[in-house]
């Protein structure tokens, strides 16, 4: 005999069913009366010639445009032979008048049994009401698809003279959640991933006229590689191995630079094993580029090209508000080194200190550290909580110490010291830069010494890649990376506060 548990356990072969409330119940009896009366609520096509924007822009009082529209109905008014409702389509909203002699008895009846969410197909003309609201006079109505759950509508009323929303959709988890919702009820929410289009089809477009080459590397890799950080792994059955979830490009990137390429990118989506902030998402975008016969130094002025330019192509402006600052993206960006930024903000000169000192200083300004952790985390430590977030205005920090970075080219002037940089703006990084180490004996050198911290137990340091080891004894050219996450760009350049609000469909906590 089963158990109660066992008897309660859901079938994944039969879906759960939705619960239905008093006005589902009543949307699903209006799809039923559609049926019975010969009216198919989900047909297959509609020719659609005009969208709101586009009858509303170009109306002209003496012209009878003869329009074919659709969308999914906002507002609705029934009335006896004449109603009006607006509908919302992708390029915004317009109002439809109907009346039962134009559209006959028959369509009308169909009208009746529709409600707010149902989308609908409507050919007519265009003519302004006498409130002077541009709108389509509906010849023909053809229901598209019936909605059976209604959507959230939020509700004005004025009170002492101000008007004041209610049942607006605006929980945030919620709207995350559901970004479908989202989507329909908060239009500036669309405008917000239209805007994020735009700037990833800028930047493939400014990349691509340089002459460098878009491709595409391995999402899943047998040994994953080119940043700090842990990895999703998976098995695959048919060669019985395991593999992991890239958390970065560079490495094969850069084995297409050793193959003769001058230039390559890749916007790639990425993932770490990591918490979910309003800055972090397990699974993000970001675009990685490896150009031949450069440096960090040309790659800088190349960045502040590249964020000027883009912020005057989505903006028309280069200043932007975010996470509360205006900020002025007008080229050149100061330019400091993590040493000089450390004294400047903390007062605390850390050049040349070992583990021990910097642990000293570290203590001395409050900040605990895990003691498994070696002298470039604690540098890094100290810069991300009392440094990274007075970095308001576009900046570039350089030179890091050689620990932290493992694939940089050491300093060609500065012993202990890699040609590196990073852009914060806003108190956050927005990408990361090297010039690209490219002799194999100190390669070699740098990811066994991250293996000894692995043992030491830092779980985010490299693993040695043999195969791209191997790639680098061939021989690679002098060479600049650069990796630019996607999602902070954006948010810097919609003025969004999370990175949640850049994602269609963020990772949440299950229901």
């Amino acid at each position: 005999m089963q158990n109660e548990n066992e008897q309660n356990k859901h079938n994944p072969a039969e879906p759960p069913q939705p619960s239905v409330n008093d006005q589902m119940k009543r949307r699903l009896e209006e799809r039923q009366h559609l049926f019975e009366a010969g009216v198919n609520p989900y047909p297959c096509h509609f020719e659609v010639t005009r969208h709101s924007e586009d009858i509303i822009t170009g109306f002209q009082d003496e012209v009878r445009e003869s329009v074919s529209v659709a969308g999914r109905i906002m507002t609705i008014r029934k009335m006896g032979k004449a109603s009006f409702f607006h509908i919302q389509d992708a390029k915004g909203r317009i109002q439809i008048y109907m009346k039962k002699d134009d559209v006959g008895e028959a369509t009308y009846n169909t009208f009746k049994l529709l409600d707010i969410g149902d989308i609908v197909g409507v050919k007519g003309y265009s003519f302004k009401t006498r409130t002077g609201e541009i709108s389509v006079h509906a010849e023909e109505l053809e229901l598209l698809s019936k909605s059976l759950r209604p959507i959230p509508v939020a509700k004005e009323k004025e009170i002492e003279g101000e008007k004041v929303v209610f049942d607006a959709f605006s929980d945030k988890e919620t709207r995350y959640r559901q970004r479908y919702v989202d989507l329909i009820v908060n239009p500036e929410v669309r405008q917000t991933f239209i805007k994020r289009s735009a700037i990833v089809t800028f930047m493939r477009r400014f990349f691509s006229d340089q002459g460098w080459l878009e491709v595409e590397t391995p999402i899943l890799q047998p040994i994953y590689g080119g940043a700090a950080a842990r990895p999703f792994t998976t098995h695959h059955n048919a060669l019985d191995m395991q593999l992991y979830l890239r958390i970065a490009n560079e490495l094969y990137l850069k084995r297409l630079i050793v193959g003769g390429f001058d230039g390559v990118f890749e916007f790639a989506k990425d993932f770490r094993n990591e918490g979910i902030d309003r800055f972090h998402n397990p699974e993000f975008t970001q675009v990685e580029l490896y150009v031949a016969y450069k440096d960090y130094n040309w790659m800088m002025k190349l960045v502040e090209e590249l964020f000027h330019q883009t912020a005057l192509e989505v903006n028309k402006s280069d200043v932007t508000t975010f996470l509360g600052n205006e900020i002025n993206l007008k080229p050149p960006f100061r330019r400091l080194s993590i040493i000089d930024a450390i004294t400047e903000y903390c007062g605390k000169d850390i050049r040349g200190k070992s583990e021990e000192e910097l642990r000293f200083v570290a203590k001395d300004l409050g900040l605990e550290l895990d003691p498994k952790i070696s002298s470039g985390k604690i540098i890094d430590e100290i810069f991300g909580e009392f440094v990274e977030p007075k970095l308001i205005q576009p900046t570039f920090i350089t030179d890091y110490p050689t620990e932290m970075s493992p694939l940089a080219k050491e300093h060609r002037s500065q012993p202990g010291i890699v040609e590196r940089f990073e852009l914060i703006v806003g108190g956050k990084e927005v990408c990361n830069s090297f010039s690209e180490l490219n002799d194999p004996v100190i390669q070699r050198e740098r990811l066994e010494s991250q293996a000894k911290l692995r043992l030491r137990g830092d779980e985010e340091a490299m693993i040695v890649d043999e195969d791209f080891l191997r790639a680098l004894e061939y021989g690679m050219p002098p060479c600049a990376g650069l990796g630019i996450g996607v999602d902070r760009m954006v948010m810097l350049l919609t003025g969004q506060d999370s990175i949640r609000d850049v994602i269609f469909f963020p990772h949440l906590k299950p229901e």
